[in-house]
């Protein structure tokens, strides 16, 4: 059933949901955290104009990042009227086919080519019927020594109340998609090393949200001692972003 939701999310959400998408991240109430976390996707990324497998792409608003920042991109959804959106997006921010493509398909079952240096899952592997699938997938799209990064969603996404809604009302996958998971179907998919980051907005929470009186503070420590295990010894079921390398 989810397949079939995922094909008819967008008619689903009417109008607005079509401006939303097109308009992301600026229509988005996280628009500053998903610009902080594009951006450090595109850190670890390989510099342009490396070949980016964008998968699970919705309305393109990261293809297009990723595409005039000066990678040669393809943008993937199973969705036709996502690709549709996905084309018009493109074509207002003034790029053409050279710089971006589109592939309407099951990230699940894309025929490896071995074409692409690095490639993406942002926010879009959570919703995967079989993430194993998908991760072997992008593991085929790869050139030897390619990376995959994913940016998801850790234990408990599936329990919040957000997501139950989104389940119950569009029929849509909303699955938890912790570093653990990721890593076991990316070693058993055949790549050769991993890192586990912390999530951007958890970051942005330490350094920015939060008033420290003093240095010295017991908050303040505490909140170093977060830090550290975040840098140096990453929870494996936490939202986090994920490095693969074949």
């Amino acid at each position: 059933m989810s397949k079939e939701s995922e094909i008819g999310y967008l008619a689903a959400t009417g109008e607005a949901g079509r401006q939303h998408s097109m308009l992301k991240p600026f229509s988005d109430p996280f628009c500053g955290i998903n610009l902080t976390s594009i951006g450090t996707i595109m850190t670890l990324l390989p510099a342009p104009p490396a070949r980016l497998l964008d998968l699970g792409c919705g309305g393109a608003w990261t293809s297009v990042f990723y595409a005039l920042h000066g990678y040669k991109v393809t943008g993937q959804d199973i969705a036709p009227d996502m690709i549709e959106l996905a084309v018009e997006n493109r074509d207002r921010h003034g790029l053409t086919s050279e710089h971006l493509d589109f592939l309407c398909n099951d990230y699940e079952a894309i025929e490896g080519t071995a074409d692409y240096d690095c490639a993406v899952f942002f926010d879009s592997l959570h919703h995967a019927d079989d993430e194993g699938a998908a991760i072997r997938s992008a593991y085929a799209a790869l050139k030897p020594g390619g990376i995959l990064l994913t940016h998801e969603p850790g234990e408990g996404h599936s329990t919040n109340p957000h997501s139950i809604a989104a389940m119950e009302q569009y029929g849509v996958n909303e699955r938890d998609m912790p570093p653990s998971l990721i890593i076991e179907r990316g070693m058993q998919a055949g790549f050769s090393s991993f890192r586990v980051l912390p999530m951007p907005a958890e970051l942005l929470h330490v350094f920015f949200e939060r008033h420290y009186n003093k240095w010295y503070s017991i908050e303040a420590f505490n909140a170093m001692k977060r830090l550290f295990r975040m840098l140096y010894k990453p929870k494996l079921s936490a939202s986090s972003i994920v490095v693969l390398t074949k």
